[in-house]
């Protein structure tokens, strides 16, 4: 089972405790203090990790807690730090803060650490309290306690290029002509439950991208109907947008109203997503009906892109696999344009 919400309950290390120590060793009356401080508490970590694909560890250990700071000894023996802990999670997971509901981390980038709770700070032994008046201090501190707290953990996948349709519309077979992914594949709605990703390998360029078949959408999704914003969000952060229409109807539907109701969708949920770059996929081009549906289609659309496919004979599979990866491209071209830019331009 894909997991890409998780609950978790969250606690830093507490710190040591310092110690109140003498030293007692034969001829040397009086040694004076020499209690070592506490160590200090672990502190807790989000790491991000690309080779963890969703939040299934977290649902069944919700709750975690970092290693408490060793207690100060005689000596001056300081007491042993806690061990910090590390969510290790997938990129492009959100933690939410459960008591003021605010984002407190997101990690994006493979190796990406951010400090969650800190742990606790270790007492102070009662060396530090030896002083001309208080030759013999029996002062010493006790250790902080851990910072805890509740966090919602959210997914968001993050693939160079997501497939967006309606149920049955052939995602999920597209999905598994383009890459080595095998998602299920029956004729019945929601078949896909949760996002899948898989890899285009361009072995001709030694290049490859990620794309995600995101599970059917339903009219009302931006309201959450139906799977919704469970669907929605995990398109976030794809760069481009591959609409896979059914241009043969095999459900009664209409193409062109597919298409309006996709764009609609995405635009109630957020109007961001229409800025993306889009990929018109005519999927079924096999069936009797197609042409003609894709006749009125173009008619409707006359300025898009529509490339013509059939995930059951593979016609036209090779040039949307390369239609994606120029798009991609496009799109990364863009960014680093923008991201070059002074902060202050004359």
């Amino acid at each position: 089972m894909f997991i890409d919400e998780a609950q978790v309950t969250l606690k830093a290390g507490d710190g040591g405790n310092g110690s109140s120590s003498f030293r007692r060793e034969k001829f040397i009356p009086k040694g004076g203090p020499d209690g070592g401080d506490g160590g200090d508490g672990g502190s807790v970590y989000a790491l991000c990790d690309d080779n963890i694909t969703d939040l299934e560890q977290y649902k069944y250990t919700p709750n975690l807690k970092a290693g408490d700071g060793g207690n100060g000894a005689g000596r001056l023996k300081k007491g042993e730090n806690g061990r910090n802990l590390f969510l290790k999670v997938p990129p492009g997971t959100i933690f939410i803060n459960s008591f003021t509901g605010l984002q407190s981390a997101e990690v994006l980038k493979k190796g990406e650490k951010v400090l969650l709770l800190k742990g606790g700070k270790g007492g102070l032994g009662n060396v530090h309290f030896k002083s001309s008046v208080n030759r013999a201090p029996r002062q010493f501190t006790y250790g902080s306690e851990g910072e805890s707290g509740d966090f919602k953990l959210v997914l968001k996948t993050i693939a160079d290029a997501g497939f967006v349709g309606f149920p049955n519309a052939g995602k999920s077979s597209l999905m598994g002509i383009l890459t080595m992914a095998r998602p299920k594949v029956a004729a019945y709605p929601f078949t896909t439950l949760h996002a899948n990703v898989g890899m285009i390998d361009y072995p001709d360029i030694y290049d490859r991208l990620f794309v995600a078949d995101i599970p059917g959408l339903i009219k009302g999704a931006s309201q959450n109907k139906g799977l919704g914003h469970r669907f929605l969000r995990h398109i976030e952060r794809c760069k481009v947008l591959v609409f896979v229409i059914d241009m043969a109807a095999t459900d009664g539907r209409n193409p062109e109203n597919d298409y309006e109701d996709l764009l609609s969708e995405l635009e109630l949920y957020n109007a961001a997503l229409l800025e993306k770059p889009r990929i018109i996929a005519a999927n079924k081009m096999d069936e009797p009906a197609a042409a003609g549906n894709l006749k009125k289609f173009k008619k409707k659309y006359p300025k898009l892109d529509i490339i013509e496919i059939s995930c059951l004979s593979e016609e036209g599979i090779p040039a949307l696999k390369d239609e994606i990866h120029k798009a991609v491209k496009l799109a990364n071209n863009n960014a680093f344009a923008v991201a070059d830019k002074p902060f202050f331009e004359e």
